[in-house]
């Protein structure tokens, strides 16, 4: 594989709650390792139905919100025809076409390029899946 592209999987124990992961520092660290120092992108990839990534500020409250706004607009009731699993569950398959499974990301310098409040998170509803893997890949 060239300079050019690096990748690695991140092995993110969820729980059995829904849930905000702040990813930033686990960004960082492998762009410090894979971009030295270089210009590329960084792309964030989770390869699950019912998990996404967010770009959100956390810490004050927001990622609480999030998760109250995501139960607001898909409730975890028996109206979801997917039914298998946890009561609700389909509501969690719908999840990635508001929360998508992944963002690109600019890196200068070997840095992420984020704004001030800004974090990188995995954002997981199904309380049946309690571990997630997330592919990060930089090209530069």
């Amino acid at each position: 594989m060239s300079d050019a592209f690096t990748t690695r999987v991140l092995n993110v124990a969820t729980g059995s709650q829904e849930t905000v992961i702040d990813l930033t520092r686990d960004c960082e660290a492998f762009l410090r390792e894979a971009a030295g120092g270089r210009d590329g992108l960084l792309n964030v990839f989770v390869p699950h139905a019912t998990a996404g990534i967010a770009v959100i500020e956390t810490g004050a409250g927001s990622d609480d919100d999030l998760l109250a706004a995501l139960h607001t607009l898909l409730p975890a009731d028996d109206r979801w025809q997917h039914r298998h699993g946890s009561a609700g569950h389909g509501r969690d398959h719908v999840l990635p076409a508001l929360v998508p499974p992944h963002a690109t990301f600019p890196v200068i310098g070997g840095s992420l390029e984020l704004g001030t409040w800004q974090s990188v998170c995995l954002v997981d509803t199904n309380i049946s899946n309690t571990n997630r893997h997330v592919r990060l890949s930089f090209l530069g």
